[in-house]
Formats: structure tokens, sequence, C-alpha cells
């Protein structure tokens, strides 16, 4: 028995959620499929697949041996992956999670540049929110976390923004500018609600020293729990938001958003890329994350103007 081949093969049925897909992902007969999941129970002598006509589920002994030959399978991937870099060109196919916020404003105006530099590299983007992410299903993770993060996962800082007001120049040429953080009170401004709570104090910081907070009570003629329709209203001119500099900076470059009281800000949020392991990261993943590091840090640099 192949049995490398048999945890592949039990690896992806598991995955495909049944024996007939798998065979056809692997480009394997069914009947072979089946064998070798059968020889597989055998050697361990426990059955790890519970069969009925309708569904297939994992049995408890299943589970717990699943988990280990993903860490055991992307261990052996990896290590090819590693050594074959010295004499392969980068290849392969690199697997992101990123919430959409992410992937609409900072991987996504990258993603051209990226192919035309390392043309043979796939990329396979899953676009989700999540709570809990399954780290060790992809070779990135992209989060956003605040300055008091301490996560027990394996994570690089792409970079840390501040958290900026924002607005369309044509909602300023017909509102005006704030000058003073009391001045949001009188505009459109825009909010972002989380679990239904719809606080109305804004808490902003003075980005130089002695960084005096300041607290602002509003009525925001726009709420939403979600990023993009906050941002996409303050683009159509609709009133005053905030973001990250990261994701608002593709904006304040063209001129579509400008900054609205820049020497105050929200603080600071940093853009993480989790991975499922230390271990022989493959140069794909590695010449991703620097150039997303690169080319964001560049940006956010060009859209404040920062030499």
């Amino acid at each position: 028995m192949d049995r490398l081949l048999s945890m592949r093969v039990f690896q992806r049925v598991v995955d495909e959620g049944g024996f007939a897909s798998a065979a056809r992902a692997l480009d394997l007969s069914p009947a072979v499929v089946t064998r070798l999941v059968a020889d597989l129970e055998d050697h361990l002598g426990a059955r790890l697949l519970q069969r009925t006509t309708r569904k297939l589920s994992l049995t408890e002994a299943g589970e717990t041996y699943l988990n280990r030959v993903r860490a055991i399978l992307q261990d052996i991937d990896e290590a090819h992956s590693l050594a074959s870099a010295h004499t392969h060109a980068l290849t392969g196919t690199l697997h992101v999670l990123v919430p959409p916020v992410l992937a609409t404003h900072v991987v996504a105006p990258l993603l051209a540049g990226f192919r035309a530099t390392y043309p043979a590299i796939v990329l396979d983007l899953t676009v989700e929110l999540y709570k809990e992410p399954p780290i060790e299903d992809f070779d990135i993770t992209l989060f956003a976390a605040d300055a008091g993060f301490d996560g027990d996962v394996i994570a690089r800082k792409i970079i840390t923004s501040e958290i900026i007001l924002v607005a369309a120049p044509a909602y300023l040429a017909r509102k005006g500018t704030p000058q003073q953080p009391p001045d949001l009170a009188q505009h459109n401004c825009l909010r972002f609600k989380t679990a239904g709570l719809r606080p109305r104090v804004w808490r902003l910081v003075q980005r130089a020293a002695p960084h005096t907070p300041c607290e602002v009570e509003l009525d925001p003629v726009l709420w939403a729990n979600h990023s993009d329709t906050l941002l996409r209203a303050a683009l159509d001119g609709t009133g005053i938001t905030f973001g990250s500099v990261d994701v608002v900076a593709p904006h304040l470059a063209s001129g579509a958003l400008v900054q609205v009281l820049p020497d105050w800000s929200f603080g600071q949020v940093t853009l993480y890329a989790a991975l499922p392991s230390r271990k022989f990261l493959p140069q794909r993943t590695r010449v991703f994350l620097d150039y997303l590091t690169q080319q964001t840090q560049a940006l956010v640099r060009t859209a404040l103007r920062v030499e």
C-alpha cells in the first residue's frame, strides 16, 4: 500500500464530500479511491469514515487522524517546495484567506502587478468574514487587529496604519471642511455599527504630542455594519466616515477622497498575515508577503504624501 497516496486520497474524500468527487479531483477511478481508503482503515485497524446512502461523515478516530494527516501532508509539500525552489522557477498555487474589505481595497489592487512579476504562481483567494479563521487550511490568512492584539498565532506584520477621517472633495465643497473635532457635529457623519450597537461618541486622538483625546457626540446620518457601504457612500459625497489608511489609500492617492482633520485619528490598526507553520515556508508564500508588504507601504506613503 502506498501509505502517502492513501493519506492524500482520504483527505480529498473528506474535502470533496464523497468518493466519486474525490476520484474526479484526483483523476482516479472511484474503485481505486474506495480501495485506498479501505486499505488505510485496515492498516490502522480503525474505521475513519461513516458511510450511508445519503451522507459521508468522519468517525471520532477519523477526525483525529485527519487533523494529523493535514499537518503531515502540508509538511511534506512545504519540504518539497523548499527543496525544489533552488532549481525551479517560482510556481504553484498560493491559498489566501482574506476578509472582504481587505480583499477589495488592499489585495485586489495589487494582483495585476504581482501576476506580472510572478506569472507562474496561481492565486487562490477565499474571501469571507470569519471569527476564528481556519489558519491551518490556508498558506496565508490576512486579518486586521488593534495595538493590543496578542493572539496565539504565527503572524507576520504587514503594515500598521492610522484610522483616519475621510470625505469626498465634492462633499467638503458643499458642506465645508471641519477645522476641529467639535465641528463634526455639524456634518453628515457615516458610522459603523457592531452587533447592533450604535455608539454616538467619536473619540479622536491628537496625532502629535501630547496626544490629547477629544470626544465628540454625533447623530450620524447613516449607520451600517458593512465597511464597503460606508466607503461607497463617502465616495459618492454622502458625508464623512473613517477607515484605516491601508484601506482608503487608493482613493486618497487618486483624489477621490481627502483626509479630514489630518491632525487627528482614531488610533492605529495593524494588518497581519497569519501562517500555518514557521517550518519550510514556501518561496511563493515569501514573495507574496514581501510584495504585499512593499506595495502596501509604498501606497500608504504616496497617499499621505510622506517621502
